[in-house]
């Protein structure tokens, strides 16, 4: 089976269901995106929400993603900086409990927050405070940190620090791994698109992108959007919510459905999507199958809310996947 490195934003999510949207309009928070804010308004966001019900949970987008594969069982780590303080030791302790190898980085800043507001219908918008996450720099990696892996997974959010993402990339290169690289978010394609042209033209072999961020990326439906997305990559895969998956590698393409299921909170749906997906890669299957096991994850944690699914269901989620397998 192949190994996985991931390198992104080392985050704890603070899920808050919030009973409207006059939330967002206040904070001037776009629905369904994910917004950069300082310390000061991720403060004031926080103390609004000390009223509502919050979970608390180890996140960012490619933590989720390489979490997810090692309680598939995938060698999977994580690279990443966190604060000097008990979010930090929070966040490290979740990884590791999974099984994810961690090289994290401490910073004087504070561990940084993704703040997700879900609304009523299952949609959810972040106002992310990147704190130490943003200190994360190119001199803090070095080719050693690539031994033994064969996939390198990148969150689009990392785009805003050019010098680290081509530095990750080059050295990943450099060690003969595959290049998996996720959008993020559509505002965040529309603001880097120069940035993830760049990347996905010279680095890319697996791009993930739901519709939204397809469209920012190309201008184009999901169809057309997934044939301009394969055509510098190995593997195109646009997700297109409830309806499913579309993936393309040479001149296959294949429509994958989503699971029926009681949708709880859309967060994560992605990050957990390319845990399945990959877990596929890792082991070979084709590419159904690989769309099939994203499917399932997605399905699964849009049934709870946050971005990570129970572990008492993971024994089930791994019986199932070994049924798609042998399927």
């Amino acid at each position: 089976m192949k190994r996985i490195l991931g390198i992104g934003n080392a985050l704890v999510d603070i899920m808050t269901p919030i009973s409207d949207d006059h939330l967002l309009d206040r904070f001037s928070l776009p629905k369904g995106s994910m917004q950069l804010v300082d310390q000061r308004r991720s403060d004031l966001i926080k103390s609004e929400i000390q009223k509502y019900g919050r979970t608390f949970a180890s996140g960012g987008s490619a933590a989720n993603t390489i979490h997810g594969l090692a309680m598939l069982g995938v060698k999977s780590a994580f690279i990443g900086s966190i604060g000097k303080d008990d979010t930090g030791d929070f966040f490290e302790r979740d990884m590791k409990d999974a099984g994810v190898s961690t090289i994290l980085f401490r910073r004087e800043l504070p561990t940084g927050t993704a703040i997700a507001l879900v609304s009523n219908d299952s949609e959810r918008t972040f106002a992310t405070h990147l704190g130490a996450a943003l200190e994360m720099n190119a001199e803090d990696l070095n080719p050693d940190m690539f031994i033994g892996y064969d996939i390198l997974y990148l969150e689009g959010y990392l785009i805003y620090n050019m010098p680290l993402i081509e530095t990750a990339c080059r050295f990943a290169k450099e060690k003969k791994m595959k290049v998996a690289l996720d959008l993020a978010s559509y505002n965040v394609v529309e603001t880097n698109l120069r940035g993830f042209k760049n990347i996905t033209e010279n680095y890319v072999d697996l791009i993930f992108a739901n519709e939204e961020e397809a469209k920012a990326f190309t201008g184009l439906p999901p169809e057309k959007a997934l044939e301009q997305l394969a055509l510098t990559s190995e593997i195109a895969v646009v997700k297109t919510g409830a309806e499913g998956s579309l993936l393309k590698r040479n001149h296959e393409v294949i429509k994958i459905g989503s699971l029926s299921v009681n949708c709880m909170d859309t967060t994560g749906a992605g990050d957990l999507y390319a845990s399945g997906f990959l877990y596929g890669y890792a082991n070979n299957l084709n590419l159904e199958k690989c769309g099939l096991l994203g499917a399932l994850l997605a399905g699964k944690v849009i049934g709870e809310v946050g971005a990570r699914i129970a572990r008492e269901k993971w024994p089930e989620i791994i019986r199932n996947t070994s049924i798609t397998i042998e399927g």
